[in-house]
């Protein structure tokens, strides 16, 4: 009897072994070649299939290399930005593909082919969504019916009438993080009457306190703390880039994987802590904590099932979401608009003259920031030139027409934004110039095609903080504004890198001149 039981175990583990090894030989080494003769029957182009990490360890050095080096002003950024992919582009051409891991990924540069993916998003989905799981979570990693529920939730806390209760916060952010504060004191101490000044880490440290101030409010404390948590997140886990095509590799037992997980569950934690709190209160506060949580309940009422509205959990990672969206991005659009203006010191001179007749001696008000359009275009050609995520990522679901081409499920696609913003077939051929007056009759009528300007995205799943991302540059940049003109520093060296967000890799020096002396 117990010999027959072990014949049949024993059977049971070769089976599973076998099956195993089957699925794993699919995975790394069949599929993978089926799909690479089947791109290049159609013409597409790219380096052979390397079993395991294909192109990701060339792709993670060349990143590492490039992320070093410089570039001059008046250099073309594309190559720098995009790094490897440009390479790709360059060897192949754009019907071309990489390799991440065992799955290619074609590189998309026609805007209405990205048009067309991003307003589908139940047919392209986001491929390998683990690294976004990690530093962001929410929305950003959702898919289908649950994103759907999310995204309807989250929605009314966005909404122009909600954001505009929130402009008294940015305000009192650019005052009380005390960036203005500090730098007249700087410039003033200064017996020059400039001061140089790394605008970059002050800007981060602005937006990473508005976002705590307009999330969770009375919980400031706690939210500057979760800020600071999600920022070294980020730090530590760009480097792991290259593992993320290895099953598994979050539970490996290394030092980076153990600092991510002491920091998620401080930021739950805090979290937690927060909501239990909000939970408690007479009535909901008017942040995007608050206006989430009411909008959550509103739903459960509405559907009569607590399933209708989101788990502890899932309101969460909406709050890790908000300081990713709410502060990275903004930062970003804020720093490559100074040195933009630092290049152009006219259109600093213009955008001054208009803040202060529009706001004369006021603070900036909802209602001033409408009238702003000088400033507007200027954000908008900046969007353009910088855009803060350059690139993002699909993958279909089932086989699909994309174009001229069939791209089955396994096959991913890199849509290069910030390719499509510089193309001269849809900008002119003074795409690679500074233009704001581009803008001068909107968004809709700014190039030859209307998905050729996507900074947020587009469809569906287009950025759901935009309107705030915006207002907050025009509260943050009246107010530097008013008080400094600037320029840049010799010491500043010019090195626009993709780390998820568009970041100037050596800091941005600039020297600051008050305007109130």
């Amino acid at each position: 009897m117990n010999t027959t039981l072990g014949l049949v175990l024993t059977s049971v583990v070769v089976a599973a072994s076998i099956a195993c090894a089957v699925n794993l030989l699919n995975l790394l080494w069949i599929r993978p070649r089926k799909l690479e003769k089947l791109l290049r029957n159609q013409g597409l182009d790219g380096n052979p299939y390397r079993p395991i990490l294909g192109d990701t360890r060339d792709y993670a050095k060349a990143m590492k290399a490039q992320q070093l080096r410089s570039i001059q002003l008046s250099d073309d950024i594309l190559p720098h930005v995009f790094g490897y992919f440009h390479t790709i582009l360059d060897k192949y051409g754009p019907n071309s593909f990489l390799w991440f891991g065992p799955w290619p990924r074609l590189n998309v540069t026609d805007p209405e082919l990205i048009r067309e993916i991003l307003r589908n998003p139940g047919v392209y989905q986001k491929p390998l969504p683990e690294m976004g799981k990690i530093l962001t979570g929410g929305l950003v990693v959702l898919e289908g019916e649950k994103w759907a529920k999310h995204r309807k939730i989250v929605n009314p806390a966005f909404h122009l009438d909600k954001l505009k209760s929130m402009v008294p916060a940015m305000v009192l952010s650019c005052s009380n993080s005390k960036m203005i504060e500090k730098w007249e004191a700087m410039v003033s101490g200064s017996d020059k009457g400039w001061c140089e000044i790394d605008v970059w880490s002050y800007l981060e440290d602005l937006t990473g306190d508005v976002i705590s101030r307009t999330a969770f409010g009375g919980s400031h404390e706690e939210g500057t703390r979760i800020f600071q948590l999600q920022k070294e997140k980020l730090e530590i886990s760009l480097p792991l880039l290259q593992l993320i095509v290895i099953p598994g590799w979050r539970y490996l037992p290394t030092k980076v994987n153990r600092r991510l997980r002491a920091i998620t569950r401080e930021v739950q934690s805090l979290l937690r802590g927060m909501i239990d709190e909000r939970q408690k209160a007479a009535a909901p506060a008017d942040d995007l904590l608050g206006l989430l949580m009411e909008s959550s309940s509103r739903s459960i009422e509405e559907s009569g099932n607590k399933k209708g509205g989101m788990s502890i959990e899932d309101v969460m990672e909406e709050c890790k979401l908000f300081y990713f969206a709410g502060s990275e991005t903004t930062s970003s659009l804020l720093v490559w608009t100074m040195v933009l203006l630092c290049m152009h010191p006219e259109w600093q001179t213009r955008a001054r003259e208009e803040v202060n007749r529009v706001m004369a001696n006021s603070e900036p008000a909802f209602e001033a920031l409408n009238h702003l359009k000088t400033v507007t275009m200027i954000l908008q050609e900046a969007l353009r030139m910088y855009p803060p995520l350059p690139l993002t990522a699909r993958g279909p679901t089932e086989t699909v027409k994309v174009g001229d081409l069939t791209i089955p499920k396994g096959v991913h696609m890199t849509l290069l934004i910030g390719q499509v913003h510089y193309d001269p077939e849809i900008w002119g051929e003074d795409a690679r110039e500074f233009k704001p007056q581009r803008f001068e009759k909107g968004i809709p009528d700014v190039a030859k095609m209307k998905s050729g300007f996507i900074p947020f995205g587009s469809g569906p799943r287009a950025c759901i903080g935009q309107n705030m991302a915006m207002m907050e540059a025009k509260v943050a940049l009246a107010m530097i504004l008013r008080r400094f003109s600037f320029q840049l520093s010799p010491s500043y060296v010019h090195a626009p890198f993709s780390l998820l967000t568009l970041q100037p890799q050596h800091g941005a020096p600039m020297i600051l001149r008050s305007l109130h002396s």
